[in-house]
């Protein structure tokens, strides 16, 4: 399914003010003080899905935590902790690779951590958390009964929950999250990290004329995509094309687009986990409502093909990882067609994480 997004406006100093370069910058800053903080690789596919080459940034080895979520959750933690000092524990639900983040950050300011999973992560995510020094619960039969425990511990004992989708009166903390995303799109201004483009254009007008032509970008709740969006018109403008990408079986951004505000999808079951969100995030739809281009769908078989065929070029990554190229290579004539996308074109995907469960 492919939903072309008539609402599309451009980026405004109210979306600078949420997310954009200037935080990203921000945020890096305080990783780079970090001993495991590197910028992450970008491999280049030649011909990907009819492009002139697909940037494949890859998360899979982010901090020796093994995706990008690395960046949101312990970042929120470490300015909760600025502000509000040591004392009350952080408490989260997640899909594995959030609490991960949320438990390193945690570990990291010394306060304690408690991490609401449901019966269907698997083990290893949990074993690893105990690692970090979180206590793990399990809660429910998906994601939602994990959160809705976590922010009943949250309310009951007075602790700081840190989530990473937000609703009306809970968006500075997902905030805090989208903006440490961003930091992995502020590495593509350093020194060979994305080729030049060709020469600048009118629609280039104020901006560097490096960069991607189109972003593909996965999505759950919303936070990395919105992110995304954020960064790239900021810094590169109006001309590059974004692209949301979401499992068929939850398909909560586009249909929120699609009815002109946040909605609740039924779909059905996804072998894409950690992208099977079935409400977005309030802040991720209100800014890529109108900063998207196109919303489409894939499949669980199209998420697998892409990753097979990431790593026939050695790029590997896990299904969820893989589904940014996944949505390139499901593109329509037609779609293909609207957005510019030819032999020409640079495109950007995010590798979120990699193939192997951490154990």
């Amino acid at each position: 399914m492919e939903y072309l997004n008539p609402a599309r406006t451009p980026y405004t100093e109210h979306d600078r003010a949420l997310i954009g370069v200037e935080h990203a910058r921000q945020a890096r800053a305080r990783f780079a003080r970090h001993p495991d903080y590197r910028p992450t690789p970008v491999h280049a596919v030649p011909g990907l899905g009819g492009a002139g080459v697909a940037y494949v940034k890859d998360e899979s080895g982010r901090m020796r935590l093994g995706s990008f979520k690395a960046l949101g959750g312990a970042y929120a933690v470490h300015l909760l902790a600025e502000r509000e000092g040591g004392g009350a524990p952080f408490v989260c639900a997640s899909a594995g690779n959030h609490g991960i983040s949320v438990a390193a950050g945690a570990a990291e300011v010394g306060v304690p951590c408690v991490v609401h999973l449901s019966e269907g992560v698997p083990e290893a995510f949990a074993q690893r958390l105990r690692a970090l020094g979180a206590e793990v619960r399990r809660a429910g039969h998906d994601y939602e009964a994990s959160m809705t425990a976590a922010m009943a511990d949250a309310q009951e004992h007075g602790w700081r929950l840190v989530a990473d989708t937000s609703w009306d009166g809970y968006t500075g903390v997902p905030l805090d999250v989208m903006r440490g995303y961003s930091v992995l799109f502020d590495e593509l201004s350093d020194p060979g990290a994305f080729p030049p483009a060709e020469e600048p254009t009118e629609a280039d007008s104020g901006h560097q004329a490096t960069g991607p032509t189109h972003v593909f970008v996965q999505a759950g709740v919303g936070g990395l995509a919105a992110a995304a969006a954020g960064y790239v018109r900021d810094r590169w403008g109006e001309r590059p094309r974004i692209v949301v990408v979401e499992p068929d079986g939850a398909p909560c951004l586009l249909e929120s687009a699609r009815a002109g505000g946040p909605v609740r999808v039924s779909g059905h079951p996804t072998t894409l986990g950690r992208l099977d969100c079935r409400e977005p995030s309030l802040l991720a739809h209100r800014l890529l409502s109108h900063l998207a281009d196109l919303y489409l769908t894939i499949s669980d078989e199209q998420a697998a093909a892409a990753t097979s065929l990431l790593a026939a070029h050695g790029v590997r990554l896990s299904d969820c990882g893989a589904a940014g190229a996944a949505g390139l290579l499901a593109l329509t004539p037609g779609a293909r067609e609207r957005l510019g996308l030819d032999h020409t074109a640079r495109v950007l995907l995010v590798g979120t994480e990699g193939p192997v469960e951490p154990k």
